[in-house]
């Protein structure tokens, strides 16, 4: 496993997430800082107020009430930073869409979360994210999208030290 601690990966599920709605800097500080290690260079922005707000623009996110931001608003964005890395905004959409077409939005976060840093840990680790056949066509997409981003970072942070 690499030193740099990758394996390690967390990010907040639901109920980790702030209960406050926060301005756009508040909200952009908090992607960076879970973030910045494991997206891109360590020199690029992760996230920008303008993407945010052409994310607003597309109908990917709800617009702000008040120009604050909550729980959902947060969580969809650490979705969307994660999955830019390797699908298009359209196809993003669609992954979101599907997600939550038979759980709750926080449920399906969650999940994701969880799939996220099992297919990181064990990546790392070299050991095979196993399938099981009982697995929905859901649970299944879930996994895969999960295990591409690990795989892309796997490269980028033992081969290409990104």
């Amino acid at each position: 496993m690499p030193r740099n601690g990758v394996a390690d990966f967390h990010i907040p599920r639901w109920k980790e997430l702030p209960n406050l709605d926060l301005y756009l800097d508040q909200l952009v500080t908090i992607l960076e800082k879970y973030l910045k290690e494991y997206i891109g260079n360590k020199d690029e922005t992760i996230i920008t107020k303008t993407m945010i707000n052409n994310y607003v623009k597309q109908g990917l996110i709800k617009p702000p009430k008040g120009k604050k931001y909550n729980r959902l608003h947060i969580a969809t964005l650490f979705v969307i930073c994660i999955l830019k890395q390797i699908y298009s905004i359209n196809d993003i959409n669609q992954l979101i869409t599907l997600a939550i077409k038979t759980v709750k939005f926080n449920s399906a976060y969650d999940q994701f979360c969880d799939a996220l840093e099992k297919a990181i840990l064990y990546t790392f680790k070299g050991v095979e994210y196993q399938i099981d056949e009982t697995m929905s066509f859901e649970q299944l997409l879930l996994k895969s999208v999960a295990q591409s981003f690990a795989s892309k970072l796997y490269v980028e942070k033992t081969f290409l030290h990104k």
